[in-house]
């Protein structure tokens, strides 16, 4: 047999085992006859090194380890699915879309799995990208980690009529059985366990290496198809497109069911709750959807979540245990949080030792004592709380839970404001707030500064090398080199993060600085609004309050941090030490000629890719949409262009190429 053929047959036969066995459950080979065909694959690419192609089977693993991920701008937003725990908000949405339609509807019911959600970009059938979600407009392009996944398929099992590139999206997991031997394996290596399978597969897909993360024991299901090329009228309905991305290989999880109304819908959740422990992998809730496509652009997005489709959470699971004791754990912003010591017990799949109790008011309302048996359950299925007390079980024994009046690490009296439950240290320079503030402004989504970890955050604290985020702009690397588990390479790679962390876009270092109530998103806000951090220093409580996205309590938060003098010191060594406090002129740049404006992307670029081209888009203020309708501002044309060109010359859509848009570009 000619070499090219048997390469491309044991490219398709072993695509077809996989798919066998990963997707459908269901193996026609042996273990052994699959090993056989993988080997005799990979001696003739051996032999032929000029025949290895990027999507051959053999080419899951194999890349070096990547000191950083590439960001990746999804070209439709990833919106998060609003939450509800209750029928009765169930049947709140139901009524909502009834409303707005006006017209008969059906629902898809399927699992929401407890995994983490993924974006997956296919060209000519070819699996040729892949990222996290992100925030939801910008992901980690990790499509080197995520290619260790053999149950994504690398090239699809038969073509999509008409189209050439599309993107699917789903949920990497770990299934039960694979968390297990997980956990056995950080045992047998005197590791860490992982506290559950979402966090061990966040974790895995966060890794530097291919090579581990494919140890790592990651599933995915795949529950949505989308196309660059306009041709969603193909598919009429979600249910028939979970259909679709079955036969052309993906896994869809097949626990989905049409309902005609919400009764059946209802039905569906309590089937499912009952036999989610029959599972193999975790499941947290059902996720409700619209099933027709043309109903759900009818309905369409609020700005955070689908107005289609709804999360119902099922019921936290529960379990009973002693409580041991309670410390009190101390808050970069000086909240002293009560957390409960238990008797270890299992809980929806983990190991439970630990779990909140909030505050003063809910040690008083649950008249909680040391030595209680206490009900404890898992919110959301992920953080454990105590939720109440078995007193009927209560004992002679049991000793009243101790409210401190100093705060437990710098002793300093503790304070309740007027109108909050919290209690709170006030001294500002007390040591647990200065370790947890210095953690929160290097923190990934802050200044990002790599290897600045908790326990070395400890030992700078504790041995006064730090005592404000500005001091580790000043860190000596052989006093750095000498602390525990650190060394001159760590210490080297510390200092050039740090470094490199001077120049961030200014919304990382309003979200670095800590302001109470203020997450990326409304410092995301404050950057659009103001030029530098001192024009919102020097901003009133009317102005803050009159921004899109900055409530009364952020505005307030804003005005009493900048009001406080030793918040203003720390800036002004910030400042000193080089540090941006301004936008920079690139970000200063309006392009008017982009700024508001709506752009679809079709065929191929010569000077960027199509991510490229959107992420340069979007940071000029305008908007990326995957399909060309009336609202469509501009048509940016590439070689080679699908049907949404012929579609933006039927409606009147403004097309310009690459020059033209090279030229709009300059003119920011």
């Amino acid at each position: 047999m000619d070499v090219t053929v048997e390469i491309k047959k044991l490219h398709n036969d072993i695509n077809y085992h996989n798919y066998r066995y990963y997707v459908l459950n269901s193996p026609e080979i042996s273990d052994y006859e699959y090993d056989m065909l993988m080997k005799r694959l990979i001696d003739l690419e051996k032999e032929h090194p000029e025949f290895l192609t990027s999507d051959s089977p053999t080419q899951r693993i194999g890349d070096e380890p990547t000191k950083v991920f590439p960001s990746f701008t999804h070209s439709i937003p990833m919106l998060s699915l609003a939450n509800t725990y209750t029928e009765e908000e169930v049947i709140d949405f139901d009524r909502r879309v009834k409303t707005l339609l006006g017209e008969e509807y059906q629902y898809v019911a399927e699992l929401k799995f407890d995994g983490v959600a993924i974006s997956l970009v296919y060209r000519d059938g070819k699996y040729v990208q892949g990222a996290t979600r992100g925030d939801g407009i910008r992901g980690d392009d990790i499509t080197q980690n995520l290619k260790t996944i053999r149950a994504i398929p690398l090239k699809i099992l038969k073509p999509v009529e008409g189209i050439d590139e599309f993107e699917v999206r789903g949920e990497v997991f770990i299934g039960k059985e694979g968390f297990r031997k997980l956990n056995e394996k950080q045992i047998e290596m005197g590791e860490n366990l992982f506290a559950n399978s979402r966090n061990a597969a966040a974790g895995s897909l966060k890794l530097q290496d291919p090579k581990i993360v494919a140890q790592r024991n990651l599933s995915v299901f795949i529950y949505y198809f989308m196309t660059l090329e306009s041709k969603m009228k193909l598919f009429d309905s979600h249910y028939d497109n979970l259909h679709m991305l079955h036969e052309i290989g993906f896994p869809v999880n097949q626990n989905h069911r049409i309902c005609g109304n919400i009764d059946e819908v209802f039905e569906y959740c309590k089937e499912r709750e009952e036999k989610r422990d029959k599972l193999d992998y975790e499941t947290d809730g059902v996720v409700i959807k619209v099933n027709s496509f043309s109903q759900r652009n009818f309905l369409g997005n609020t700005a955070k979540s689908p107005r289609w489709a709804v999360a119902f959470k099922f019921k936290a699971k529960k379990t009973e245990t002693i409580l041991r004791d309670v410390f009190w754990q101390v808050g970069r912003t000086g909240t002293i949080t009560p957390v409960a010591v238990m008797e270890p017990v299992l809980l929806a799949g983990t190991t439970v030792k630990r779990a909140t109790l909030h505050n003063v008011d809910e040690i008083k309302r649950l008249d909680i004592m040391i030595g209680d048996s206490v009900i404890i359950e898992k919110g959301g299925d992920i953080i454990p709380k105590v939720i109440e007390i078995n007193l009927q079980k209560r004992t002679q024994d049991a000793v009243p839970v101790e409210i401190p009046e100093k705060c437990p690490v710098c002793k300093s009296e503790l304070v309740r404001l007027e109108g909050e439950a919290a209690v709170r240290c006030i001294n500002f320079s007390c040591p647990e707030q200065i370790a947890r503030r210095i953690e929160h402004f290097g923190s990934r989504n802050a200044m990002n500064i790599e290897g600045l970890g908790e326990s070395l955050i400890e030992q700078m604290t504790a041995n006064k090398i730090v005592s404000d985020p500005s001091d580790l702009y000043n860190l000596d690397k052989k006093e750095i080199a000498m602390l525990g588990r650190m060394g001159d390479k760590s210490a080297e790679n510390l200092i050039n993060s740090i470094e490199e962390s001077k120049n961030r876009p200014l919304e990382r270092l309003i979200f670095a600085l800590g302001i109470r109530y203020i997450g990326l998103g409304a410092a995301r806000e404050l950057a659009k609004h103001f030029s530098s951090i001192g024009e919102i220093k020097e901003a009133t409580l009317d102005e803050l309050q009159e921004i899109d996205g900055i409530g009364d309590k952020m505005a307030e938060s804003v005005v009493e941090f900048f009001g406080r003098n030793d918040n203003l010191k720390i800036i002004e060594k910030l400042r000193k030490t080089g540090v941006l406090m301004e936008k920079t002129a690139e970000e200063k740049k309006v392009n008017e000629e982009i700024n508001g404006k709506t752009f679809v992307l079709t065929g191929t670029l010569e000077k960027y890719s199509r991510e490229e081209a959107a992420e340069l888009i979007i940071e000029n203020g305008g908007k990326v949409t995957s399909s060309v309708s009336s609202n469509t501002d501009f048509l940016l044309l590439g070689e080679n262009p699908g049907s949404k060109y012929d579609k933006a010359v039927k409606l009147g859509i403004k097309i310009i190429n690459e020059s033209e848009f090279l030229r709009i570009l300059g003119s920011g």
